[in-house]
């Protein structure tokens, strides 16, 4: 099918340590001919860590774009029947941003985004990263997977012995996912090992 105009928007969560997985994504995204908007929550805009400060990341996935961000409930309002995206893309997704989609609790910029695209029928993707999807955050997860236009990048166990219940996306899968998504598909196989051998 193909990416080639087709309106991507990126919504990125505070899953800070799966950043440097997902910027290349955003960048392959480019290079295949998408436009990308970029969505990013509160906590992405305000929090440094050790894995980089906030003003890095924001000017970076905004120099990688080439798009303003989209960093407030207000500006993410209107990707949904006025300005149709053709996918959204949540990658990282917290296990706190999963509870509250899954709740439909739409509290800031990324979900609305993903609140307005699905009001407008069209595709989210999702890339989650949590250390407690096979604790109580298990159920949002499946109530996700088992709800009308929302995927999942295949995600596995990333330390099965010293996190047990921590499951993360495998980011080189984004496309692939994002493609087989707005054909209607889920990408498959959705569970899988997080690191190839």
């Amino acid at each position: 099918m193909g990416l080639e105009g087709k309106h991507i928007g990126f919504g990125i969560s505070a899953s800070h340590c799966t950043y440097e997985e997902v910027v290349p994504q955003i960048e392959k995204l480019k290079q295949l001919g998408a436009k990308v908007t970029p969505f990013v929550s509160h906590n992405v805009q305000t929090t440094d860590t050790k894995f980089g400060t906030s003003g890095y990341w924001l000017n970076k996935i905004q120099d990688l774009t080439g798009q303003s961000l989209v960093d407030s409930i207000v500006k993410a309002e209107p990707f949904g029947p006025k300005t149709p995206l053709d996918c959204m893309v949540i990658a990282p997704i917290t296990g706190n941003s999963t509870s509250k989609l899954a709740n439909a609790q739409t509290d800031g910029p990324v979900l609305m985004g993903a609140k307005a695209t699905l009001r407008s029928g069209r595709p989210v993707v999702l890339g989650i990263s949590t250390n407690d999807a096979l604790g109580l955050n298990g159920v949002n997860i499946m109530r996700l997977m088992a709800t009308k236009n929302i995927y999942f990048i295949p995600f596995g166990q990333d330390d099965p012995t010293n996190k047990p219940n921590s499951l993360v996306a495998r980011m080189e899968a984004l496309v692939d996912t994002v493609e087989s998504a707005i054909a209607g598909k889920q990408y498959q196989p959705v569970l899988i090992e997080k690191f190839k051998d």
